[in-house]
């Protein structure tokens, strides 16, 4: 009787497939695939550690405990503990205590990568290896440094072509190490030049490393800005189609600018379909935290991106 229940059973579900004209197709019962993930950029809770209302090793631990289940770390808040071993072994381990999943380090101060002296380039390409290093060790796939170089921002074409093929050298030659480690490097749109996304994908080009990629951020199209001057600006839907062919992460804020100077709320839909339509499945960074209410801004951001998703799904697969 047992084995003829089987039979029933087993004959049954294969008439119901067939009946649904299924055929020999396999019915999955893997949960739905993410059209993109979601992290948090440490920056997002900077008054915080700075403060010291906060310590960098619960950074984890309370991005977890709002929802989030990937960090995105900023060297300045231990930036003395780049290769203090038993130091790094304690982020790891509360990140993986956690299940959060350690995703990249934002790095600063470390020199300018397309200074014009050849020796002050090599030295700021040296002083980011240990944390490629670090990023390596926390199990991280990238480093985000900063594509500055002898001007902030220039409307000289000389300049702009120039800071261009000197940074492009400062990135190749890091990433050239990186590769070593297994680690990319990506550059953000972080003011002057480097928010102008012809001249980034430039430096990108020119560098011609698989290692070099680009950090677009929605709200970091803000190229010059001078009290009782004029403010130049990206587009910033413009700026980041244009950055997501090389993309290797992605920073939210919930802001964006125009052409003209001009800021305004983020379209998460239009966004986020610029960055899906390029192929991208990866991580989007939170880096938003307002005064008085950090943690309630970013679940706010965190919700917006998860609707968006969602809203987004009959639009693409992953």
């Amino acid at each position: 009787m047992h084995n003829r229940r089987d039979f029933i059973k087993k004959t049954g579900l294969a008439t119901a497939i067939l009946g649904l004209g299924l055929g020999g197709q396999a019915i999955s019962m893997a949960p739905r695939k993410e059209l993109f993930k979601i992290s948090l950029a440490q920056w997002s809770v900077n008054r915080l550690l700075f403060n010291k209302k906060m310590d960098n090793l619960d950074f984890a631990v309370l991005a977890k405990k709002h929802g989030i289940s990937a960090v995105e770390y900023v060297n300045q808040f231990f930036m003395d503990k780049a290769k203090d071993m038993a130091y790094l072994k304690e982020m790891k381990t509360r990140a993986e205590g956690e299940g959060v999943t350690s995703v990249l380090i934002m790095c600063d101060n470390e020199g300018k990568l397309g200074a014009r002296d050849e020796a002050e380039r090599m030295q700021t390409v040296e002083n980011h290896k240990k944390w490629v290093e670090a990023a390596k060790f926390l199990g991280c796939h990238s480093i985000r440094v900063n594509g500055y170089s002898f001007t902030r921002f220039s409307a000289d074409k000389k300049d702009f072509a120039e800071s261009q093929k000197l940074v492009a050298d400062g990135l190749q030659s890091l990433c050239e190490f990186a590769d070593t480690m297994g680690i990319n490097v990506m550059i953000e749109n972080h003011g002057g030049f480097s928010s102008d996304a012809k001249w980034l994908s430039g430096v990108i080009k020119a560098a011609d490393h698989p290692r070099a990629g680009t950090l677009p951020d929605f709200g970091n199209f803000l190229m010059y800005r001078e009290e009782g001057e004029k403010t130049l600006s990206y587009d910033s839907y413009k700026g980041v189609k244009q950055l997501m062919p090389y993309a290797k992460g992605v920073s939210v804020k919930p802001t964006v600018w125009d052409g003209k100077g001009n800021q305004s709320q983020l379209d998460y839909e239009k966004m986020l379909s610029i960055v899906l339509k390029a192929g991208y499945h990866g991580y989007c960074g939170i880096e938003h935290g307002e005064q008085g209410r950090i943690w309630e801004s970013i679940v706010e951001v965190r919700e917006e991106l998860e609707a968006a998703e969602k809203a987004l799904r009959s639009s693409f697969s992953v």
